[in-house]
């Protein structure tokens, strides 16, 4: 806890806001951060972190521009880490309008094929960001930039457009534009994409699916298992969760170390300084923030001198760390972290001011899981896409167990609070005080003491009882106009005698229920509570505390809060708010004539039984359960707004029906009976109630309670009634009926012994096999009670010999992601499994697995059913085994020709090097040169080992300066003896402009794609006199810019009608697995037009039929004009 103010409440008000006090509490905080920022700045090297924190959180008149330059610079810093590089645009015209000083070298945009462009030109203010990148990436880029939400885009695979490196480009929205980060890509991985998001979230499936399985309820288990989930994810040396409590201060709650020697951080609490607010703001706009080096020089972002103030860096994944936090990070030893925030929804309350519940809950960061590592690191997208999803999943279930604690501790107040308000009835007021429980039990405290009628009662650690008596009459000076007070520091809420109580009295709760009576809670300092194995105490340690460090700042915050308690919270104000009410109304004040005190007591009990029954008559009818009351008699006279709800009959219509009449006919005997007990004294509980429905809700059938029966008396203890408090349970019994019927079907065909029943087990949603069939008895030999309650994974399918043998680890880990998959939601295909049975025969089977479910529809586990072979299915996994052996087959002998096909070419490559050194005409060098280009084709497609990545389109093109006119010779050279077999003519229409064309590309993949298409017009154009075909070339110039100029080509090979067969169109666009020959090539050359960012069609008319392609290329020389 950093900040100096102190909670002091005049009003417990149920209706107090938490997310008022943290706004009040960031706005109160961040002048502080700032002051402690400035005094690093001004003197970094003789910089004392304990004293500067605790001066700072003891100045409160720091200056508002202070703070301003502060925010300014956290978030508008100008520098950024040197692993990416960073340009921001116009979202409007995609002008840069700002970029990194390293992004030119890190994009390759420094012009080495084109010399006579200059280094400066290529990216300067006002550049299209566009012509920076190849056309696939430069529209993947105008695409993301005119969606609505950017983010969900991310990431854009990007190429440069002069050496082809990848970068993965990460788009968000700024004020002035779009800022974009360009990290670069491993070659050698798989590219990730926004719609290949799935792969990253299959790097955290098995940790996702371990978080999804836990039980409810421990918060502490919930982070343990996710810092394991993240080392194993991530392989840093340190992964932490650290929580922020209600007063900003930090604390380390869950911690995992892989390398030896590490100090452990687990228990350590750190004043909330050490993550500023202005940081924890950035961590709810940017989930996940990475720091490769701390160490690393930063780097500068240059702007257009046109932006009104500094870009803003708050959403970058490159925003460099601040000299504060760098300087930190290197004294814990830590070079390289990567820190995702966890959310969770924000307590709202009961605001009047609250939208309509379909508006999205408000999200508060409750802390952060931190990552650190003693070495620089740097974690690629994808993999930090996928920890950003495990996190995610961790935020969701975070926020069920905050929730489930925040339930149980309201419910735990509410049962404290009936059996406090019952004892006030009998012995008030000290009644609270002497029995059990007490109101120590109510909120928690070390101390309560009962101040009335200038007494004291005393419990646990408090004050000495004169104390008691003085903090009474300073209450009744200082804030008498008030209700009470709570403060977490009597010292700072101005209590004079403060230091005399010690640290064992340090906040205070305090309710007025008299004039002169009050009713006190007392905590002792944060400090006592704190235990961190990391701490030193020897006196020797003297400088331990001048600099950053995790030690320090423990030391700072055990100074801040030496005089503090836990602060008091809302649900806790408010249970003691309820409790004063009920106090306030059954004590008056005493009255001084002593012949009245008998009157006096009876007002007093009548009055207290009025405050209680009103206080009680509230809650019972703005219960959310079923509560209904019987006289005597047998007739209705209690009946709340759920009942009338549930039922469709309102209060008035119920009161005074017999309640027989309004529970089903067949049921009518039951109730009699209970109502006669209960009428005896006998109260029964978990009683079924069957009431009928009216109105409305007349044929949706009855309503099913669950109801315990309590006995209502009057003063002299007889029984008058009795009250029913229930349960809705309608829909559970319901589909508990169902599931009882499909139970006992279940079990009927689960322990069938028809040989038609297939071996079957199950496993709960934590591993273990809870049911193995008779079925499966005989075929693994394995007894029932020999695997049942035993791990599936591990016990009962082993790769030891005490179980279901399997052959190796790897069939153990495809069978545990099949059932991962099933427990996670995901449908699943059959897995083929084989174990050995007790006998060491092996057992070939197909496993599908189905998730089970329970009655509300949660997922509860696995059932797996095996299909064991059948001749049929022995026979389809021969086929399958020969098919895939062949397959393989296939692929050592293609493997081979490649091989063998490498010798032969590299012999032509010498022959026509040799040819070169002797004395040949121009013609001959010509030929000479075809030849070298069919041969650098021919090695080319002879290389293409990865066919994966020509139907993917991420094969990788060259970009090298060649004639059109010399490749389209090669085409030609390629089709002539196929055009004189056919006896089929070409005739070429090809400018003369076109074949003095000297652009950028690749040249041999052109060469490939036009021979291939010409080839398959060839095959299929009868041979007839004067059959021929045309090879039409279309070009069309354009400027991009002064500097750029591209050539748009429209290649049109057309022949006669009626052409190429429709099934080997169809071929061309959708592969299947029984593509023929003929399809296979155009389906490749297809893709290779797309890669190239071009189109291809075939267009039939009543003549001919054509193929046109269309292809554009940057010219190689500046032909401005031409």
């Amino acid at each position: 806890m950093s900040s100096k103010s102190t909670t002091n409440r005049t009003n417990c008000s149920k209706n107090s806001s938490a997310r008022s006090k943290q706004g009040a509490h960031i706005v109160a905080q961040t002048p502080i951060d700032a002051k402690l920022h400035v005094d690093y700045e001004l003197s970094e090297q003789q910089f004392d972190y304990s004293t500067s924190v605790n001066v700072s959180n003891a100045v409160s008149d720091i200056p508002s521009s202070t703070v301003s330059t502060y925010l300014q610079k956290m978030q508008r810093g100008s520098l950024i880490q040197p692993f990416g590089c960073l340009i921001a645009i116009d979202v409007h015209n995609f002008c840069v309008l700002a970029h990194s000083e390293n992004a030119p070298e890190m994009l390759d945009l420094a012009p080495h094929a084109v010399p006579s462009i200059e280094q400066q030109d290529v990216l300067t203010f006002g550049t299209d960001v566009r012509t920076l990148f190849r056309p696939s990436g430069s529209a993947a880029l105008q695409k993301a930039a005119n969606a609505g939400e950017v983010n969900m885009l991310n990431p854009i695979l990007v190429h440069s457009k002069n050496s082809g490196k990848p970068f993965y480009a990460i788009l968000h929205h700024v004020d002035v534009g779009i800022v974009i980060d360009f990290e670069p890509m491993n070659p050698a991985d798989l590219p990730v994409t926004a719609a290949g998001a799935l792969k990253s979230y299959k790097l955290a499936a098995k940790a996702i699916s371990r978080l999804q399985s836990l039980s409810s309820g421990s918060i502490s288990v919930l982070c343990d298992i996710l810092v394991r989930e993240v080392m194993d994810l991530t392989g840093y040396d340190r992964v932490m969760v650290y929580k922020f409590h209600d007063d900003a201060h930090g604390e380390v709650v869950a911690e995992c170390c892989s390398r030896p020697g590490l100090e452990p951080y687990l228990g350590l609490h750190y004043p909330a300084t050490d993550i500023p607010q202005a940081s924890r703001f950035l961590f709810m706009k940017n989930k996940v923030r990475m720091i490769c080096d701390c160490l690393a020089r930063p780097v500068k972002v240059i702007q257009d001198t046109a932006l009104a103030q500094p870009l803003s860096l708050a959403g970058s994944t490159l925003r460099s760390p601040h000299g504060c936090h760098a300087h930190y990070m290197a004294n814990m030893g830590s070079i390289a972290s990567l820190a995702m925030s966890v959310m969770i929804n924000e307590d709202d309350g009961d605001d009047d001011d609250a939208t309509d519940s379909s508006q999205q809950k408000r999200r508060k960061l409750w802390g952060l899981v931190v990552c650190h590592h003693t070495e620089p690191r740097f974690i690629p997208f994808p993999l930090r896409y996928a920890c950003e999803f495990l996190v995610q999943v961790f935020s969701g279930q975070m926020n069920k167990e905050v929730e489930l604690a925040a339930q149980l501790k309201e419910k735990h107040i509410l049962q404290t609070q009936t059996v406090l308000c019952d004892m006030l009835l009998r012995d008030a007021p000290t009644g609270i005080m002497t029995q059990s429980p007490n109101v120590m039990d109510l909120v928690k405290c070390d101390g309560a003491a009962l101040y009335y009628r200038k007494k004291c009662s005393l419990l646990g650690v408090t004050p000495t009882e004169a104390q008691i008596e003085d903090i009474a009459k300073w209450l009744v000076e200082c804030h008498g106009g008030s209700t009470g007070l709570s403060t977490d520091s009597l010292m700072e809420a101005g209590y004079t005698e403060a230091s005399t109580l010690g640290d064992a009295v340090c906040g205070m709760a305090a309710v007025k229920i008299t004039c002169g009576g009050f009713l006190f809670w007392f905590r002792s300092n944060t400090a006592k509570e704190i235990k961190w194995g990391g701490a030193k105490h020897d006196p020797a340690d003297k400088d331990d505390s001048r600099k950053m460090h995790p030690r320090s700042s423990f030391k700072a915050f055990l100074e801040v809060v030496k005089r503090r308690s836990l602060p008091w919270e809302d649900v806790e104000m408010d249970a003691i708010h309820s409790l004063q009410l009920i106090l306030r109304g059954s004590l008056k004040d005493e009255i001084a004539e002593e012949d009245s005190k008998m009157i006096l007591r009876v007002e007093t009990r009548v009055d207290e039984l009025r405050v209680v029954t009103n206080e009680m008559v509230r809650l019972i009818e703005t219960a959310s359960i079923p509560i209904l009351a019987v006289d005597s008699s047998g007739y209705v006279n209690g009946w709340n707004t759920k009942v009338a709800e549930l039922t469709g009959l309102d209060l008035q219509k119920a009161l005074g029906t017999p309640f027989v009449d309004l529970v089903v006919d067949d049921a009518a005997p039951r109730m009699n009976d209970i109502l006669s007990l209960a009428l005896q004294g006998k109260e029964e509980k978990n009683v079924e109630i069957r009431l009928k429905t009216f109105g409305g809700q007349e044929n949706s059938g009855p309503i099913i309670l669950v109801a315990n029966a309590c006995c209502s008396r009057d003063v002299n203890e007889n029984i008058v009634g009795v009250c029913f408090v229930g349960q809705d349970v309608t829909a559970q019994t319901m589909v508990l009926d169902k599931y009882n019927r499909l139970q006992g079907d279940y079990v009927g065909i689960m322990w069938n012994p028809s040989p038609l029943i297939p071996p079957i087990f199950m496993m709960d949603e934590f591993g273990k096999c809870i049911e193995w069939n008779d079925a499966m008895q005989k075929l693994s030999g394995l007894k029932r009670e020999q695997a049942v309650q035993q791990m599936l994974l591990g016990e009962v399918f082993t790769v030891h010999s005490n179980g279901c043998r399997v052959k190796d680890q790897d069939t153990l880990t495809k069978l545990r992601i099949l059932l991962n998959n099933v427990i996670s939601g995901q449908d699943s295909d059959k897995l083929v499994f084989g174990f050995f049975d007790r006998q060491q025969k092996y057992v070939q089977a197909l496993i599908s697995a189905n998730k089970r479910t329970d009655s509300e529809g949660k997922i509860t586990g696995v059932l797996c059913f095996l299909h064991v072979a059948s001749p049929e299915l022995q026979h389809a996994m021969k086929v399958q085994k020969i098919t895939e052996r062949a397959a393989a087959n296939t692929q050592t002998k293609l493997a081979y020709i490649r091989s063998e096909l490498r010798n032969p070419l590299s012999g032509i490559n010498c022959v026509q090097k040799m040819m070169k050194s002797s004395n040949l005409s121009n013609e001959q060098k010509q030929l000479l040169k075809t030849s070298e280009l069919c041969r650098n084709q021919l090695a080319k497609i002879v290389g293409d080992t990865d066919i994966e990545a020509i139907e993917e389109s991420y094969v990788e093109m060259s970009s090298e300066e060649f004639s059109v006119g010399e490749a389209l010779q090669v085409v030609m050279n390629q089709v002539t003896i196929l055009s004189r077999e056919r006896d089929v003519k070409i005739i070429y229409d090809i400018p003369d402009e076109v074949s003095c064309m000297r652009l950028y590309g690749d040249m041999l993949r052109l060469q490939q794609l036009l021979s291939d298409f010409l080839a398959t017009a060839l095959m299929f154009t009868p041979p007839f006199q004067e059959s021929s075909i045309y090879l039409c070339i279309i070009p069309r110039k354009e400027s991009i810019g002064t500097q750029m100029h591209v050539v748009h080509f429209e290649f049109r090979i057309s022949h006669p009608a009626p052409g190429v067969p429709e099934e080997l169109i169809q071929e061309m666009f959708c592969y299947n697995n029984n593509v023929s020959r003929e399809g296979l090539g155009l389906y490749m050359s297809q893709k290779l037009v797309k890669t190239m960012n071009g189109t291809v069609q075939y267009l039939r008319e009543s003549e001919r039929a054509s193929f046109v392609i269309l292809l554009q290329f940057p010219f190689a020389n500046n032909i401005v004009g031409s």
